[in-house]
């Protein structure tokens, strides 16, 4: 089996692209995942990780997730590797993003984009069929 979830927040804003072969978003970001112990005496250390998501999520990502937002995400490790043009062999471990889902509470600018809001012009439905996402802060578990 091959899950992972971690909770962390976003180092930049996401980088967009589409693939070459059959012009597939592509949303590539990077999270900063506290680790869980701090040594005494230290400060608390993080991992970057690396992280892809595709189509309807490279959409999600595109329209609400942003520099400094914590979320928690499932997916799965994937590792890879390639020649370059002096052939040395380069290899590289990614997260693919399953599922997102928001880890705290937009700030208040944000807001009318991701709750429901009678002011807000955009469809939020179209966004919540690509997954679990909650409509109301009151949805959340946290």
């Amino acid at each position: 089996m091959n899950k992972v979830i971690l909770l962390g927040r976003l180092t930049k804003e996401p980088d967009i692209r589409y693939t070459q072969t059959n012009n597939t978003k592509v949303a590539s970001f990077t999270l900063a995942v506290n680790r869980r112990f701090v040594k005494e005496g230290e400060e608390r250390q993080a991992d970057f990780v690396n992280i892809i998501a595709f189509m309807k999520l490279a959409d999600f990502v595109e329209k609400f997730v942003t520099k400094g937002l914590q979320i928690c995400l499932c997916g799965r490790i994937q590792t890879r590797s390639w020649d370059d043009e002096n052939g040395q062999r380069h290899y590289a471990t990614e997260v693919i993003a399953e599922e997102i889902y928001f880890a705290d509470r937009p700030k208040k600018a944000d807001e009318s984009v991701l709750w429901n809001n009678p002011n807000n012009q955009e469809n939020t439905e179209q966004v919540i069929t690509g997954g679990d996402y909650a409509t109301d802060p009151d949805d959340l578990p946290f």
